[in-house]
């Protein structure tokens, strides 16, 4: 027996309460004729399709990583989400999660297209939200190149100051930009921070003397000793701007003198209070895509430090780890290049033009929805009726007959007006897509830099389903279907010889062909 939860939602400009227990009633219906066993409900009342800013909607993705249910049941699709984006990539965490969504009025698709479809449009809007997040990156370096404001927390000790600068917008209207300036009731108390520890006071001291004061820190609140460190290693009471990797001398006012900040950074080593060298997060791009070829386990992600205390990286077979598969480790980083470049590869122009017209009509067929139907199919017997009433006036001959026809006429104009107006309505909740669009979006992710993590990871999240690593190949299953065909030899021989020469390739590569 399936465990599901159920979601349910109506928005509040044409739906009630009663909407609700409709769609619950439905719903349960459903999981009882399916044998589904229902654990939970979530329910967002009043509130639209069209954001994921849903209490309990959230709640429902947030609980799928506890995995105590392995189905949503909802009942229609756009009960889910009404933005198709957000349906994709929501689809797509709830998959990873094993969970599957069931709609009880509509057959979910799960064949190829499907699956194309929702892997592409993850990728979509993983692409535009980068593409925002680098203009407005683009917008923050050229604020640190003028040592501006660029959000964040105010260190104790600074407030900020407006200033304006008319390089930002073509000199039309000066923008409104904020600058650091020392805060001359705040900076003593930093000052006094320094000189206490620079002169061996302990940390709890410095604590008892600061809040006994009733002195405060940047957020309001007593001092304690994460907030004395952050002050003691921070590198803008000696003047520098700091932007990513960039530091800017002198681009802050200065509080603290250079050799009391290094006095104090030495003193904080030495006590073992400075900061420790964090690794950096080890992502392994093939996660739950990545299956030895042998015996169909997962490969799994694992590191170790040599005697040089390099980091080495790879996969390996979950079961070759138990002893019970003798396929070897591979590197991470080789694999994942790999497998990255034969999707870049595949992305021709031929390939993208069919990627793109499957999509874009899948999405056609899926806008179809029923309350569409139902609104089409009032339109036309409205329209149907508007012709004969208007075929019976212009047949009468009694005025008082005429009158009543030309009421009937009037309201049924009224109500054709009103579903079209709906018709619209539903048709804006649909994110439409066009084959330029997802033409453009691909083409982007064809020109990429390989070299790019981010890039890479978009890559292999976009069209990659499967791959079955054997000792001497590896067999790439595409997002274009969810079935394993027999290996395509010229299409195998192209791509390695654009990929590799004979010294360089590991292991042979094969790549499924595309099925649109």
């Amino acid at each position: 027996m399936l465990n599901v939860v159920i979601y349910a939602r109506y928005s509040s400009h044409n739906q009630t309460e009663c909407s609700i227990e409709g769609q619950l009633e439905v719903c349960r219906k459903y999981a009882e004729d399916h044998n589904f066993n229902i654990i939970n409900e979530y329910i967002d009342r009043a509130t639209s399709g069209t954001s994921d800013n849903r209490p309990d909607f959230l709640k429902m993705i947030k609980d799928s990583y506890r995995h105590l249910f392995q189905g949503v049941l909802v009942y229609q699709l756009d009960r889910f989400a009404r933005n198709r984006y957000d349906s994709a990539v929501y689809k797509r965490k709830l998959k990873k999660n094993g969970v599957r969504v069931f709609s009880a009025r509509e057959n979910i698709s799960d064949d190829a297209s499907g699956v194309l479809m929702e892997s592409v449009l993850e990728g979509m809007a993983e692409y535009f939200s980068v593409e925002l997040s680098q203009k407005v990156k683009r917008g923050m370096k050229l604020n640190a190149e003028s040592c501006y404001y660029n959000g964040g927390v105010v260190p104790l000790g600074y407030k900020l100051e407006i200033v304006s600068d008319d390089r930002f917008n073509n000199n039309i209207k000066k923008a409104v930009k904020k600058r650091y300036a020392i805060d001359e009731d705040k900076a003593p108390i930093v000052k006094k921070i320094f000189e206490m520890y620079a002169n061996d006071k302990r940390m709890v001291e410095i604590i008892n003397y600061l809040n006994s004061l009733g002195l405060t820190t940047t957020y309001n609140k007593p001092f304690n000793k994460s907030s004395i460190r952050r002050i003691l290693e921070n590198k803008k009471y000696i003047g520098i701007y700091t932007y990513q990797d960039e530091e800017i001398q002198d681009g802050i006012p200065r509080i603290i003198e250079d050799d009391l900040f290094y006095k104090v950074q030495q003193e904080l080593e030495k006590n073992g209070l400075s900061p420790a060298r964090r690794r950096a997060k080890t992502e392994y791009l093939l996660s739950n895509k990545l299956y030895c070829g042998l015996c169909k386990e997962k490969m799994i992600g694992k590191s170790g430090t040599s005697k040089t205390g390099k980091l080495h990286t790879y996969y390996s077979c979950k079961s070759a780890i138990n002893h019970h598969c003798d396929m070897e480790s591979i590197k991470k980083d080789d694999i994942e290049d790999i497998i990255a470049q034969a999707c870049q590869d595949i992305l021709t122009n031929d390939n993208i033009d069919l990627i793109a017209k499957k999509i874009v009509e899948y999405s056609n067929k899926e806008e179809d929805t029923i309350e569409y139907r139902q609104l089409n199919k009032a339109l036309k017997g409205n329209e149907k009726s508007k012709v004969n009433l208007i075929r019976a006036i212009t047949q009468c001959d009694d005025d008082s007959t005429r009158k009543i026809l030309f009421d009937e006429l009037s309201k049924t104009q009224a109500v054709i007006d009103s579903i079209n107006k709906e018709l619209l309505e539903e048709t804006a909740k649909h994110s439409r897509i066009s084959i330029t669009e997802v033409k453009f979006f691909l083409k982007s992710l064809k020109k990429g830099n390989i070299n790019n993590i981010k890039y890479k990871k978009s890559l292999i999240n976009t069209l990659v389903n499967k791959v079955y690593l054997y000792k001497n190949k590896a067999t790439i299953l595409f997002n274009i279907n969810n079935q394993i065909e027999e290996v395509n030899i010229s299409l195998l021989e192209d791509v390695e010889s654009s990929l590799f020469n004979a010294q360089a390739l590991p292991f042979e590569i094969i790549v499924e062909p595309f099925d649109v």
